[in-house]
């Protein structure tokens, strides 16, 4: 019996220590980040299912209130939420399709922060905001969310659907903020490729939107690689799993080794040498040489 309990104790000690992460004081219930931890390290569920579990709890119905009508709906088989303002209006309103984030792989529309920034948006912009759902990751791996999102986008531009909602087609912008912020940028890209598309999108608006994994070793990366609430490990977690089950991408991406060297022309594209202001490159030094130099390094770390 003190030989379980010493070894219950043990585990429990080392559990503790392997999903415990310093949190900033004003991060509301840091311990849902460490419970997924911990869940998945016993085997009990999958990392994100119980973030989204937890999320689930802070969703809010489809309820109007004095300044906004909401609505539940559905886009060509993926569902939004419309905010319409309650006041009159002699003109066409402005028409705002939003995408919510979470790595791809969290988050709804029904989301307390999504609902109020939502409402918030509809009534001061006097604008029928339209904020779309698209199915998750791990279940789901990419093109899933863009296709969602660009389908649903590309029926509320159907000239009727405009119509019925008293939408100026010259006035509609796409926003998202993080993974929402990617896929806004992607489907924006593709509708001015799409020749069926006849009302284009006047403007894009991205939040801190997830742009790039080409080079996974920013300055940003480097200098904070474990800062909550986004460390990098975290952030390598949500883009792996977007793209797929295998979890030998999550360690290429950590050792930034997941870029085959006959792709490696394409670096010359995330050149934050050029980019970015020094106060953020602080002594950072991006070239192709310098950049094999941490490849390389990375690359033995993970095979000793």
């Amino acid at each position: 019996m003190g030989k379980k309990m010493i070894l219950l104790l043990i585990f429990g000690v080392l559990a503790a220590y392997y999903i415990y992460t310093p949190l900033p004081d004003n991060i509301e219930e840091p311990w849902r980040l460490m419970w997924a931890w911990f869940a998945e390290l016993l085997g009990i569920s999958h990392f994100m299912d119980i973030l989204q579990f937890f999320m689930s709890l802070r969703e809010v119905p489809v309820r109007s209130d004095e300044n906004v009508t909401v609505m539940q709906t559905t886009f060509n088989n993926v569902p939004v939420r419309v905010y319409v303002p309650k006041r009159k209006s002699e003109i066409l309103r402005r028409g705002l399709f939003y995408i919510h984030g979470g790595g791809w792989c969290l988050g709804d529309a029904a989301f307390l922060n999504y609902d109020f920034l939502s409402r918030r948006t509809a009534d001061r912009l006097d604008a029928i905001v339209i904020s779309t759902n698209y199915r998750l990751a791990p279940k789901y791996h990419f093109p899933s969310q863009f296709e969602d999102v660009y389908n649903a986008l590309r029926w509320f531009l159907h000239q009727d659907v405009l119509e019925k909602y008293g939408i100026d087609p010259e006035r509609i912008g796409v926003s998202g903020d993080s993974a929402g912020g990617n896929l806004a940028a992607a489907v924006a890209q593709q509708l001015i490729e799409d020749p069926d598309v006849k009302i284009k999108l006047k403007i894009q608006s991205l939040i801190y939107p997830a742009l790039q994994t080409l080079d996974m070793n920013l300055p940003s990366y480097r200098e904070y690689p474990h800062f909550p609430v986004l460390p990098k490990s975290l952030m390598v977690r949500f883009w792996s799993e977007y793209f797929t089950t295998d979890r030998s991408l999550e360690k290429a991406m950590l050792f930034n080794q997941h870029i085959p060297v006959e792709s490696s022309h394409l670096f010359k594209y995330v050149n934050w040498s050029s980019l970015l202001p020094e106060k953020f490159r602080k002594g950072h030094v991006y070239n192709k040489k310098s950049l094999l130099t941490v490849r390389q390094r990375f690359l033995r770390q993970a095979m000793e």
